[in-house]
């Protein structure tokens, strides 16, 4: 043991303080936040008391009142202390003097400093050899109380004070034991259940050991799973016993006491039996689990043990005269080993964890221990490191967070995980002022698959469901189990809400294909609810309880479909949906489409010079619909390279009839989208259009937003100017609205520009607005008749607009001062001659 190690050396520097006045359930909550084994209590900077686990028995659960007293009235004081420098052995007889379980570190001056526990004693004294040696046996005195599962909460803390125990095993009416513990009771005091039965209080399972594993297996499992106790059985696997860090210590004392006497008895033989505890020690030293290396003052190594080349690899020949440098991981900068000299130069030690090298190159964590072992004058002159391989133990806790966090069977994320996601993602949201969507899925019938096929079935299904509905989603939206067959789905950044009800279809389509369970196939649906941050909600559970409202709705109205939270929604979504499912007839039919031609007259002459292609929707249920409302549906929905063939085809086959009729049309405009204009096999689409209805280059032509091409400005080029060889005028619409580039005005193809119709209307405007948009058109026409470029003025409709046009180079002149879009036999009579 390291009697003369002083207390500051292992003390708890972070001290958790209150006031006097402290409610005892605010503390209780502190401590159990911190997991703390105590509170101090200070007033004016000094300490009047302290608080543990063990007064927590005190308290009368029967009371509610008691859970809110001051602290200052359970509270123990004086506060038990030692000065920093006393040995580690004087503090075990003080605590065991005392029958007490924590003692103040103070220093010179009285300050608080830290807290040593029994805990901090058993962990960190060195007493590895004697726990080494023991079994677990050797120190149980007593068996433990085992307290029914039907005994209210204040009788099991009563009992526990009167027995003086930690800790007490509850056994319910089915034979399962649990635990409860003293820290189990500050727990119930910050989050008081009511002085309830203590069976669904007690931790299960019972963690157990054996009564003849040694105590330093305990040890190890009591650290590594971060308990206080643990069950010990006997060979028949009956309780025999609570073992603690306290038991431990009892046996350490004892067996100080009787090394001491023996010490006192055999000092005149201390001389003969040195040579012979010496070579015990290095026995010891090579039986450690533990590796060991001793280096001298510099670094070299001098000696290793066998546990050492049994972790790292290295035998003791390839180790010695190299410095532990040979383990490097890689993982670990200078700063990281800058520090830890800097640590052992000031307090002699570090202890930290730390990732090496095995010499067959594997990574390991280890949990490492650098002592400084100095002579008479304190000068250092070798260096002493324990260390033991830990990464089984961080791979078990690495499991058990998998447990806690995430769906045994599913592998999904579990609703603590999901609960935290969905918090960040709100918070994120409102800094971004961005919405978030929760969809809530259950399955429809489920229990009917568990009944009638067995739950292997439905496990196996609801695996199969999870890959479904995540194949469904995108990369970065999360999908959770609830439990059962309920499912939570996070959509973050979301752009409005027909985003989300396409993402509720898809998976509301994936869920109903046929599925294939262990030889059985049968289909399944699911109803859906939609919530929708923050229109339906601000917080967490907010969100997840209206969602799941909305999908009991669902399941009212039908099953297999998802409702919106509101609504109002609901309705707006219904018609959206339906105009979606009217338009892809449409498209599919070509009933009730049109293309109308608008003319583009010349400013000077007045003559039409050409002509945009513009199409127009009828709907015998909707009536006339707007394109500002389904063009933007049809390139949501992937209609729109359909919808563009059909324009062009229209186009080109009334230019041909036109022709036929001995008319001379002008060229004829037609909108390309993004999706259009991207899509392989446009140009060649387009010269076979020319060729099969005989149309002279260039009769088409086409007009599309700077948007379409600045992302990739250079393919673009190619396919522009291959355009370009069709005699195709290319025009930029709307130019100056969006991310408007100069550059590309001089690097990519194009003929024409086309100002956009709210520049040309605020010409006449107030005076603020007409001298902005003058300015602009003054710009965009200047640079345009530099590029050797057309202008066309949108939008033109009064006279006071046209007459404000005249100061600029100005090509041609479109709006419904000069034509309105009309049909295609009201435009050949209006506008078209004999060729």
């Amino acid at each position: 043991m390291s009697q003369e190690l002083p207390i500051e050396r292992i003390m708890q520097a972070a001290l958790l303080t209150c006031d006097p006045a402290t409610p005892l359930s605010e503390a209780a909550t502190r401590m159990a936040e911190r997991r703390c084994s105590s509170i101090l209590v200070m007033q004016a900077g000094k300490p009047v008391g302290i608080w543990t686990e063990r007064d927590a028995l005190a308290v009368d659960f029967s009371d509610l009142a008691a859970m809110q007293c001051p602290i200052a009235k359970v509270m123990s004081s004086p506060v038990s202390s030692l000065h920093r420098s006393t040995p580690v052995g004087e503090a075990m007889l003080a605590l065991d003097a005392d029958n007490r379980r924590h003692l103040l570190v103070v220093g010179d001056a009285g300050e608080p400093l830290g807290m040593v526990t029994q805990t901090d004693l058993a962990v960190n004294q060195g007493i590895e050899p004697y726990l080494r040696l023991r079994e677990i046996s050797s120190v149980l005195s007593h068996r433990p109380l085992v307290l029914p599962g039907h005994l209210l909460l204040a009788e099991a803390a009563a009992a526990m004070r009167q027995h003086g125990d930690a800790a007490v095993v509850e056994a319910n009416d089915a034979g399962e034991l649990g635990i409860i513990t003293e820290r189990d009771v500050v727990r119930f005091i910050a989050r008081y259940p009511g002085n309830t039965p203590v069976g669904p209080l007690a931790s299960r399972p019972l963690i157990t050991v054996r009564e003849q594993d040694t105590l330093i297996y305990a040890r190890d499992r009591l650290i590594d799973l971060r308990l206080r106790h643990l069950a010990v059985v006997d060979t028949g696997g009956q309780v025999v016993g609570l073992l603690g860090f306290r038991d431990m210590l009892a046996g350490a004392e004892r067996l100080y006491v009787e090394d001491l006497r023996r010490a006192l008895e055999q000092r005149d033989k201390a001389l003969a039996l040195s040579r012979q505890n010496l070579q015990m020690a290095e026995r010891v030293i090579d039986a450690s689990l533990e590796g060991i290396i001793i280096t001298d003052r510099n670094g070299v190594i001098e000696y290793v043990n066998p546990a050492f080349c049994q972790v790292t690899g290295y035998g003791e020949e390839e180790a010695v005269g190299r410095t532990p440098a040979l383990l490097s991981s890689g993982r670990h900068d200078a700063v990281f080993y800058r520090r830890m000299w800097h640590e052992l130069d000031i307090h002699r030690y570090w202890r930290g964890e730390i990732w090496n090298r095995r010499k067959g190159g594997a990574l390991y964590l280890e949990r490492l221990t650098i002592t400084a072992i100095t002579d008479e004058d304190d000068k250092v002159t070798h260096y002493a490191a324990l260390f033991s391989d830990i990464t089984l133990a961080r791979e078990n806790e690495e499991r058990v967070r998998r447990l806690a966090y995430y769906d045994a069977l599913t592998r999904l994320p579990n609703r603590r995980l999901l609960e935290d996601r969905l918090a960040l993602a709100i918070r994120h949201a409102h800094r971004q002022q961005q919405r978030l969507a929760v969809i809530f899925i259950d399955l429809d019938h489920f229990k009917q698959v568990n009944d009638t096929l067995g739950h292997a079935v439905g496990d196996e299904l609801l695996l199969q469901v999870a890959e479904r509905l995540q194949a469904k989603l995108r990369e970065d939206d999360t999908l959770a189990r609830l439990g059962g067959d309920e499912f939570l789905v996070l959509l973050s950044e979301l752009d409005g809400l027909e985003e989300v009800t396409r993402v509720a279809r898809r998976l509301i389509d994936a869920i109903s294909q046929p599925f294939d369970v262990l030889g059985n196939t049968f289909r399944m649906g699911c109803s859906l609810g939609i919530s929708l941050y923050p229109e339906d909600g601000t917080t967490a559970d907010t969100l997840v309880r209206s969602a799941d409202t909305a999908m009991y709705r669902a399941k009212r109205e039908g099953r297999n479909t998802y409702r919106l939270f509101r609504a109002e929604m609901n309705d707006h979504d219904s018609r959206l949906l339906a105009l979606e499912s009217a338009l892809r007839d449409t498209v599919e039919s070509g009933e009730g489409l049109a293309v109308h031609y608008q003319p583009l007259i010349s400013r000077d002459s007045g003559e039409v010079e050409g002509a945009e292609a513009l199409v127009r929707w009828k709907h015998p249920e909707f009536g006339s619909v707007s394109p500002a409302t389904f063009i933007p549906m049809a390139e949501r929905s992937g209609l729109i390279i359909p919808l563009g063939q059909w324009v062009m085809e229209q186009v080109a086959e009334q230019l041909c009839e036109w022709r036929k009729a001995g008319l001379a049309p002008p060229r004829v405009a037609v909108n390309l989208s993004a999706s259009q204009f991207w899509q392989r096999g446009l140009v060649e689409q387009i010269r076979q259009l020319f060729a099969r209805f005989a149309l002279p280059p260039g009769q088409i032509g086409f007009e599309l937003t700077e948007s379409v091409l600045l992302d990739r400005q250079q393919e673009a080029v190619a396919v522009l100017e291959a355009l370009r060889e069709l005699g195709c005028r290319i025009a930029i619409d709307d130019f100056g609205t969006g991310y408007s580039s100069l550059s590309y005005l001089q690097d990519l193809p194009l003929t024409t520009l086309k100002v956009d119709r709210r520049f040309v209307q605020r010409l006449a405007g107030d005076e603020s607005e007409r001298r902005g948009s003058a300015a602009i058109i003054a710009a965009v026409t200047g640079l345009a008749q530099e590029l050797g470029l057309r202008v066309v003025a949108e939008g033109v409709e009064t006279q006071e607009q046209l007459d404000a046009l005249a100061r600029y180079p100005v090509t041609l002149i479109q709006g419904y001062l000069t034509g309105r879009p009309v049909d295609a036999e009201t435009f050949a009579t209006r506008y078209l001659h004999k060729g």
